[in-house]
């Protein structure tokens, strides 16, 4: 195999088939390569429901992104009849007193409200006797819990919108060639040669967004940088649906000081009598190449005693359903967006740190209009590795 392409887009997961669809959306010649067969369960973008909200507690630098994936999702709603963007709500909240930290920042819930203020975004500042009197689905509140309520906020469904960028891709003339690894990429004079088991891909520049799979394509500079931890989703029994109806909310509950000390969770899916739960953890760290995908029974039972007992209606502790998945983060929760600092012609749009999904389709954008222009309208400063330095 030999082909060539303006930009090769390495990793067609959340990231990679945004890129891939934005840059097709522009006429550029693009060939778009993952080892597996998108969307697909092996990597960060999968589990039916993602989080979305435009306040974003973790910077107002993230705030643009967002915003712009939720014009692209509306947009390709309407080109293809799909159903991308629940806006059912969202539900941020925290103690009342003490400190709390969420994804390394602390006072999350403040944060929010912040860049909610900032951005002119429709929102609701709630006590949590607000929310004991609107959500009676959550238990044994204190009643002076800071909490954030933002009625454009819900859930995407990842799998249909990785498929739906894919296939506008294709539909705009973009290569995709799924099944296949990439062994290495080198950059020359002419550009850079992307090598996979099956011949190289020459191309002007290329961007890598293969999410876990990015140090060890990389390199030692990215090695020190990124971490990957296995995460676990959780889908338990409701023995009352009927306490999740129309009006339930998507909710981030953070009930400790530490990162780990919340759980999330979206109300069912139409149809369905299961609640979708999960919480985080950086302690313990993995590859993609070994991380164990199997969720143990007492995994589960751990997280229904922890985070889910007695703090949520109608909840059974059978877990009729589970799956792992992949954070790759940094050192400081946040995103990298930057040029690879030995080659020029690559960029790297990767290490999603956990809160990644929400954002893709606005970096794709982003990014798709970076290498057109030489710029983005979007400030993509912050996302660079010299804050590392």
């Amino acid at each position: 195999m030999s082909e060539r392409a303006d930009v090769v887009v390495v990793g067609l997961g959340a990231m990679g088939s945004a890129v891939l669809d934005q840059l097709a959306g522009r006429g550029a010649r693009v060939i778009g390569i993952d080892r597996f067969a998108p969307p697909h369960t092996m990597g960060s973008s999968h589990g039916e429901t993602r989080i979305t909200r435009q306040a974003v507690g973790e910077g107002r630098d993230y705030v643009p992104f967002v915003v712009e994936a939720h014009r692209i999702w509306r947009e390709l709603e309407a080109e293809t009849g799909e159903r991308l963007l629940n806006a059912c709500g969202v539900l941020v909240m925290g103690p009342g007193q003490g400190t709390t930290s969420h994804h390394g920042k602390p006072d999350f819930v403040g944060r929010t409200i912040d860049a909610a203020r900032s951005f002119a975004i429709p929102h609701e500042v709630l006590t949590g006797a607000d929310v004991a009197r609107r959500c009676p689905q959550f238990l044994n509140l204190a009643g002076d819990e800071k909490a954030y309520f933002e009625p454009g906020g819900g859930y995407v469904l990842p799998e249909r919108c990785i498929a739906a960028q894919l296939g506008r891709a294709a539909a705009r003339g973009a290569a995709i060639r799924t099944g296949l690894a990439v062994l290495g990429i080198e950059q020359d004079g002419a550009g850079v040669a992307v090598r996979t088991a099956h011949g190289t891909i020459r191309a002007d520049r290329a961007v890598v967004a293969a999410g876990a799979w990015t140090a060890p394509l990389l390199g030692p500079r990215f090695e020190r940088l990124l971490t990957v931890n296995r995460q676990l989703l959780h889908w338990f029994a409701l023995d009352e649906a009927g306490a999740y109806g129309p009006t339930a909310p998507v909710f981030i509950w953070m009930h400790g000081s530490g990162d780990s000390d919340y759980l999330y969770g979206f109300p069912p899916l139409p149809g369905d009598a299961r609640l979708k739960v999960a919480t985080e953890q950086y302690e313990t760290h993995t590859t993609a190449d070994s991380i164990d995908r199997a969720v143990a029974p007492e995994e589960s039972a751990e997280m229904y005693r922890r985070h889910v007992a007695g703090r949520l209606a109608g909840v059974a502790p059978r877990a009729v359903q589970a799956a792992a998945c992949l954070y790759t983060v940094t050192p400081d929760r946040g995103f990298i967006i930057d040029r690879h600092p030995d080659q020029d012609r690559v960029l790297v749009v990767s290490a999603c740190s956990g809160h990644g999904f929400k954002h893709s389709a606005g970096i794709g954008s982003a990014v798709a209009e970076f290498l057109a222009e030489g710029r983005s309208r979007i400030d993509l400063a912050p996302f660079g590795l010299a804050r590392f330095d």
